[in-house]
């Protein structure tokens, strides 16, 4: 009778043992892939606001402060636009001082708290520019997807997509250099965005279910006037990219492909993102299991979300070695993979998704020499 007990004991801890293991997988999956712009990066810093003048801003001395090139500063109820760091401007030791290209809304007074972040404007295209802009709503598999339209006169058009913690604000950054080579642009909002259809587990998938709205956003486009289309993703939207070129039953109608900092090894990027919200080393393993489930991630190809082989079209890769979210390891296996298809722009000093902002005219130039024989 004290073995059976003993035993029924021992097999009671182990599968409460075992559902623990399970919950906080879950739990730990559930917290890296869960959109939110809100909540930082890998590499993100808070920052302190220590004075303003005419057009600086002075911040806490950092890496995030310190980074070249043009970013947003967000914070409770503020927003701003800052360029490089002023080098001879004189400051405190442990602060940097930074032009102040604008503050979009709300005040910076000393003491507040920001983020440096790569999604450098808010509203929309028409507020920020002054670019002729419609609101259009996508049909898509969950319901209609908000969307931006900016008209051009060419028949190529440019969807852009956005990924994992930003929102279609972020690839505004490249609409007045469309917009100026008269390109059709598409600014897609997907699944589990803000005013967008929800899934039942509100996650985000890496670019495994999303390249499904990306696919919407293709059929709209030639529905309604488009010849062909380059899709420019960033990050997770590069991913959502590579796989509706692949997949769509529209991929003939996709000319190019133009890839910012895209998520090819999604066990790393799944392990950084639980490990910048603060998820215990512990878990990370399991963070990592949670998130296979969600997003057809196999287990014995880690590092390979995107078959190179399916890659059929010209593409463009920005990407740099200072990327602390998607690896810039498995950017140059790509290129490695497909030197026929993939041109490779190495950015250095750019964190995730900022290739833009480190040097944007550098990012700019590229993308017409690539873009030029497309339209």
């Amino acid at each position: 009778m004290r073995l059976a007990t003993a035993a029924a004991a021992a097999v009671t801890t182990v599968i409460g043992a075992g559902a623990a293991a399970v919950a906080a997988g879950r739990y730990a999956g559930g917290v890296a892939l869960r959109p939110s712009p809100q909540v930082p990066f890998p590499g993100d810093a808070r920052l302190t606001v220590h004075a303003t003048g005419d057009d600086t801003v002075t911040l806490t001395r950092s890496l995030a402060s310190l980074r070249p090139g043009t970013y947003g500063l967000s914070g409770p109820g503020c927003h701003a636009i800052v360029g490089p760091v002023v080098e001879h401007a004189p400051h405190p030791a442990d602060t940097v001082v930074r032009r102040l290209e604008r503050i979009t809304h709300g005040t910076l007074p000393p003491g507040t708290r920001v983020r440096i972040t790569p999604q450098v404007y808010a509203g929309n295209p028409r507020d920020a520019f002054g670019l002729t802009c419609a609101d259009v709503d996508i049909p898509g598999e969950l319901g209609p997807l908000p969307a931006w339209f900016l008209p051009g006169v060419r028949d190529t058009w440019v969807i852009t997509v956005h990924g994992i913690g930003t929102t279609r604000e972020h690839p505004m950054v490249v609409m007045p250099f469309l917009h100026r080579h008269r390109l059709p642009v598409l600014g897609l909002a997907y699944r589990n965005d803000a005013g967008a259809p929800q899934t039942p587990d509100r996650l985000h998938h890496l670019g495994d279910s999303e390249w499904r709205d990306l696919d919407a956003a293709i059929r709209y486009a030639v529905r309604y006037g488009a010849r062909d289309v380059v899709l420019h993703g960033w990050s997770a939207g590069a991913t959502m990219a590579l796989r509706a070129a692949a997949r769509s039953g529209m991929r003939d109608r996709v000319r190019g492909l133009v890839l910012d900092s895209p998520v090819l090894d999604r066990h790393a990027t799944v392990r950084a993102l639980a490990a910048a919200r603060h998820v215990p080393r512990a878990l990370l393993p399991l963070a990592v299991r949670a998130a296979e489930g969600h997003t057809g991630l196999p287990v014995d190809r880690p590092g390979d979300a995107v078959d190179p082989d399916t890659l059929t079209v010209p593409t463009l890769l920005f990407h740099g070695p200072d990327d602390t979210l998607a690896p810039w390891a498995a950017s140059r296996a790509l290129a490695a993979r497909r030197p026929d298809l993939v041109t490779l722009h190495p950015v250095p000093h750019a964190p995730h998704a900022a290739m833009w902002n480190a040097a944007p005219a550098v990012y700019e130039e590229a993308l017409r020499r690539f873009l030029t024989p497309l339209m």
